[in-house]
C-alpha cells in the first residue's frame, strides 16, 4: 500500500509538472511571437520613415544595414494584390495580405517559427514602382525553438520529482503506518483477542487519530460485552442450577419414599418451578426488547390505579415477610402514556425488588411533574445502595450487596434491567436515589409523559 501511494503521489506531481511546464512554454512562446512582431512593426515604421527621399536603391540598402535590418527585403505588390517580388524568407504570399498593404495598412504575423512585419514605404519617384504598385519593407525574425528552456524544464522537473518522491515516501509512511497497525489490531480482535488495542500516536491527521480512537473504543466495548456475557452465563447457570437441584432432590425423595410430607415437598417443587418460569420469562422479555420484537400498546394508563393493583397482588408476599406496603399519603392521580400490562410489570418488579431489602415498610408515590411529565416512585427503608453502585443497579445480573439485610430470595438480577428497558421503550426514564433517610433507604423513580400531552388536537 505504501508503494502504491508513493507512486500515485509522484505520478500526480509529474502530471502537474508536465501540464504546468507545457503551459509555461506555450505562454512563453506566444509572448515571444507577440513581442517579435511588435518590434518588427516598430522597425518597419522606422525604416519607412528613413526611406523617404531616398533616390537610389543602393542608398536604400545602405539605410537598412545602418539600422541593422539584416533580415529585410523590399517587396513590390502589384495591381490586384499580386506579390511581384520573390520572397527569400519563404513566407506564403497570401499571409502578407497584399490587398491590405495596397491600402496602406501594416501587416504582421508569423509563418511557422518565423515572425514577420510588412510596412508600406513611400519611395522617391526615382526608384518608386510603377503606378498602381506599392513597395513594402518585409522584416522577418526567427523565433527560438526554446531548446534551452526545455532542458531547464527537464532539469527542474527531475529535481522536483526526486524531492516529491522523498516527501511522498515519508507521507505515505505516516499515513499507512496507523492503517497497518489498525488492520493488525482489528484482525486480532476478530480472532477473539479483545484486549488488542491500536497504539495511540499523534499523527497530526485528525481522521487517522479518530479511526484509532474508534477502534479502541469498539474493542473496549466488545471486551465489556464479553465480560457481561460471561457474567450472565454464570448468573443464569447458578440461578438455574439452584432450583433444579431442589426440584430433583425433592422429586427423588418422593420417588424413594423417604419424605414424610409429600405435600410439603410438592409445594417446594412448585415454588422452584415458578422461580424457573420467572427466570425464563425475564430472559425472553430481555431478548424481545433487544430485538425490538416486544409489542407495546401505548395509551392512557392510570399510574395510581396500577400501583394499588400491584400492592394487592403482592400482599401475601409482604405479609409473610412482615413488611407493610402502602400508597404514599401524598400520592395523586396521574394518567400517563404507557402500555398498561407493561406498566404493571414495571411496578411489580420495583415492588419485588423493594421487598427484598426493606426492613419494615415499602411505599409507592405518584406525583405529576412540570412540562407534562409524571413520576412514579417505589421507596423502601432498607440499608440503601452505595453511591458507587447507583449507576449500575439497572445493569443485567448486577446485584448490589446490601449486607445481612438482604433476604436472599433467589433474585436473578434481571428485574431492574427489565424495568429500565420497558420504561425506555415507553418513552420514559428511570433512576435510583439513595440514601433517602438517615438509616439508608432507597427510592426507584420512573418518569413517564402524561397522557394529556399525547391527546389529539381538536380541529
Amino acid at each position: 500500500m505504501r508503494r502504491r501511494l508513493t507512486v500515485a503521489l509522484v505520478a500526480l506531481v509529474a502530471a502537474a509538472l508536465l501540464i504546468a511546464g507545457a503551459g509555461a512554454l506555450l505562454v512563453t512562446r506566444e509572448t515571444a511571437r507577440t513581442q517579435a512582431t511588435s518590434q518588427l512593426l516598430t522597425q518597419g515604421e522606422v525604416f519607412a520613415h528613413a526611406a523617404k527621399g531616398v533616390r537610389t536603391s543602393l542608398v536604400l540598402k545602405t539605410v537598412g544595414k545602418m539600422l541593422h535590418f539584416e533580415d529585410s527585403e523590399i517587396v513590390v505588390i502589384g495591381r490586384g494584390g499580386a506579390v511581384l517580388t520573390p520572397l527569400r524568407s519563404g513566407i506564403d504570399p497570401a499571409d502578407l495580405h497584399p490587398r491590405a498593404l495596397l491600402a496602406g495598412e501594416t501587416v504582421s504575423g508569423w509563418f511557422g517559427s518565423l515572425a514577420f512585419a510588412a510596412v508600406p514605404i513611400a519611395l522617391s519617384s526615382a526608384i518608386a514602382p510603377r503606378p498602381g504598385r506599392v513597395a513594402v519593407v518585409l522584416l522577418t525574425r526567427r523565433i527560438s525553438t526554446l531548446g534551452p528552456s526545455w532542458l531547464y524544464l527537464v532539469l527542474v522537473s527531475g529535481i522536483t520529482l526526486v524531492v516529491a518522491g522523498i516527501v511522498a515516501w515519508q507521507l505515505s509512511r505516516r499515513i499507512t503506518r496507523p492503517l497497518v497497525e489498525a488492520s493488525a489490531a482489528t484482525s486480532r480482535i476478530a480472532a477473539g483477542e479483545l484486549s488488542a488495542r491500536v497504539p495511540v500516536t499523534n499523527s497530526k491527521v485528525e481522521e487517522l487519530d479518530s479511526l484509532t480512537r474508534s477502534i479502541n473504543a469498539m474493542a473496549a466495548g466488545l471486551e465489556t460485552a464479553r465480560a457481561r456475557e460471561s457474567q450472565m452465563l454464570l448468573s443464569v447457570s447458578h440461578d438455574l442450577r439452584t432450583p433444579l437441584t431442589s426440584i430433583r432432590g425433592y422429586a427423588e425423595a418422593i420417588e424413594d419414599g423417604v419424605t414424610d410430607d409429600s405435600r410439603a415437598a410438592a409445594r417446594v417443587i412448585i415454588a422452584e418451578s415458578r422461580r424457573l418460569e420467572r427466570l425464563v420469562g425475564d430472559l425472553l422479555d430481555l431478548a424481545k426488547l433487544e430485538a425490538n420484537h416486544l409489542s407495546l400498546r401505548l395509551g392512557p394508563a392510570d399510574a395510581l390505579s396500577m400501583a394499588r393493583k400491584a400492592i394487592e397482588s403482592l400482599q401475601p408476599q409482604s405479609t409473610s415477610s412482615g413488611i407493610e406496603m402502602a400508597i404514599d399519603p401524598g400520592a395523586t392521580s396521574a394518567v400517563v402514556w404507557a402500555d398498561e400490562d407493561r406498566l404493571a410489570q414495571v411496578v411489580t418488579n420495583l415492588l419485588q425488588n423493594a421487598l427484598e431489602y426493606a426492613r419494615t415498610a415499602v411505599s409507592i408515590g405518584v406525583i405529576p411533574l412540570e412540562d407534562g411529565w409524571a413520576a412514579l416512585s417505589v421507596s423502601d427503608d432498607g440499608p440503601g445502595i452505595p453511591a458507587a453502585d447507583l449507576g449500575r443497579v439497572f445493569d443485567r445480573f448486577y446485584q448490589v450487596d446490601r449486607g445481612a439485610a438482604a433476604r436472599q430470595r433467589g433474585g436473578s438480577g434481571l428485574g431492574l434491567s427489565i424495568v429500565a428497558e420497558l420504561v425506555r421503550a415507553m418513552g420514559g426514564s428511570v433512576h435510583a436515589e439513595s440514601p433517602t433517610m438517615a438509616a439508608g433507604g432507597t427510592r426507584m423513580v420512573v418518569v413517564l409523559r402524561q397522557a394529556v400531552s399525547h391527546a389529539p388536537v381538536a380541529p
